[in-house]
């Protein structure tokens, strides 16, 4: 007969295939292309709006408040404005989006016409603010321009210097936590190009903010960084930024 080591090994090891599978490591889950709706390629003028999640987030997390903002932006119903949310690692997926986009002939090349015509509007918060950066610096590369940038308590190395196509950028910021604390000023490459709008600093020393359905791990160790994803006064400010854009924008 198997010993009781034998029946808590075998036990233990039920318990971590079932973890493993529940957690998606064997079977890892993600985004992929087939979850945008965005019509493409999209008509002149239209615009393209992606908001980029923090952490692990998946993008279609409706708790979370990147997430919230591009539901609010879509409930507007208008027609020429699209928004998308995209996990923060998944930079890959919003280049092909944007290429398909604008790429109105359809010869798999944004010429030059198509490049100067792009509408692009990008915003994160956390290692989604940081992404917003490094997604800038891509399509500077491409010779994409960028209407707007907007981070959140940006995480991640290189998220302060803006790139030169990008047209206006903002940051919006904490310094209250310990361990986790927002890029607290962003600088244009090159100003004769790009507007900073600000660096908005919010202070959550003595601001409440309920994050008590955030489970707790979430939570530990960067109570200011998750109070202020959780600010609506934050997410006010950024939805006024973004609505400032689409209305220069036309």
């Amino acid at each position: 007969m198997p010993s009781q080591t034998s029946k808590c090994r075998r036990l233990l090891l039920s318990a971590l295939i079932c973890l493993t599978l529940h957690s998606g490591c064997i079977f890892p889950r993600g985004q992929r292309y087939r979850h945008f709706t965005t019509p493409t390629p999209l008509p002149q003028g239209q615009i393209l709006i992606l908001g980029f999640m923090g952490g692990r987030e998946p993008w279609d997390n409706d708790d979370r408040s990147v997430r919230k903002l591009a539901l609010k932006l879509r409930s507007m119903n208008d027609p020429e404005i699209h928004v998308e949310t995209v996990e923060n690692k998944k930079r890959a997926l919003a280049i092909d989006l944007i290429n398909n986009a604008f790429d109105r002939n359809r010869d798999g090349r944004l010429d030059e016409r198509e490049r100067v015509s792009i509408r692009l509007i990008i915003y994160g918060q956390s290692f989604g603010g940081a992404a917003v950066v490094k997604l800038a610096r891509q399509l500077k590369k491409m010779d994409v321009p960028v209407s707007l940038t907007v981070q959140v308590d940006s995480i991640g190395r290189g998220d302060r210097m803006i790139p030169s196509n990008v047209a206006r950028a903002a940051n919006l910021f904490q310094r209250n936590g310990w361990f986790i604390r927002g890029e607290p000023e962003i600088q244009a490459e090159d100003p004769a190009r790009t507007t900073i709008i600000g660096n908005y600093r919010f202070d959550y020393s003595h601001k409440q903010i309920d994050v008590s359905r955030v489970p707790f791990m979430k939570k530990a160790f960067r109570v200011a960084h998750t109070r202020m994803e959780y600010d609506p006064d934050v997410w006010t400010k950024v939805e006024e930024l973004i609505l400032d854009s689409i209305r220069k924008l036309r």
